[in-house]
């Protein structure tokens, strides 16, 4: 699974420890979840951190939701939730894995 690399342009905030917004752990990096859109650190700007693709995570019994001991994570129109280092997006009777 990969990542287009989409700089966020004219992004003045810097994000980090303590920045506010929530950090979890993706692949090898770290997203912050910002309006609805996740960004990770790139040297010296901030990308855009969304799949390139569509991946299902095949055989996830869990059902992620209100309570279910993962992260959510707001995410364009639906939420994510951070299992294992990556994210599981609810999609049509399955989880995708961002």
């Amino acid at each position: 699974m990969t990542t287009a690399h989409a700089p966020h342009s004219a992004h003045a905030h810097q994000h980090g420890d303590g920045c506010g917004h929530v950090a979890f752990p993706h692949g090898d990096h770290v997203d912050y979840a910002h309006d609805g859109h996740l960004h990770r650190v790139h040297e010296d700007h901030v990308d855009e951190c969304e799949p390139a693709g569509h991946h299902t995570h095949d055989g996830h019994e869990h059902r992620h939701g209100e309570g279910c001991g993962h992260v959510a994570v707001p995410h364009g129109d639906h939420v994510d939730y951070v299992h294992d280092g990556h994210r599981h997006a609810d999609h049509d009777g399955h989880w995708d894995d961002h």
